[in-house]
């Protein structure tokens, strides 16, 4: 049997070591996903990056973390 599966492009998060909002920032990271799963959608739906970089970007410069979009 053939089984074919598709590509799965993830954000991949990056805190310095000991940053002290961590643990809340994780909180507002896992909400984009939460709310992004009210219409039935999530982190596998093929436009997942392009609904929500622009929210993780606006994370970004209040949490001070890295990202980068990695391919699966």
């Amino acid at each position: 049997m053939k089984v074919r599966i598709p590509k799965h492009r993830e954000f991949l998060i990056k805190f310095e070591d000991g940053y002290d909002k961590q643990d809340e920032a994780w909180q507002a990271l896992n909400k984009i996903v939460k709310d992004y799963s009210v219409d039935g959608k999530s982190v596998y739906t093929e436009t997942f990056i392009e609904d929500n970089e622009d929210k993780v970007k606006a994370l970004q410069e209040i949490y001070e973390f890295t990202y980068e979009i990695i391919e699966k």
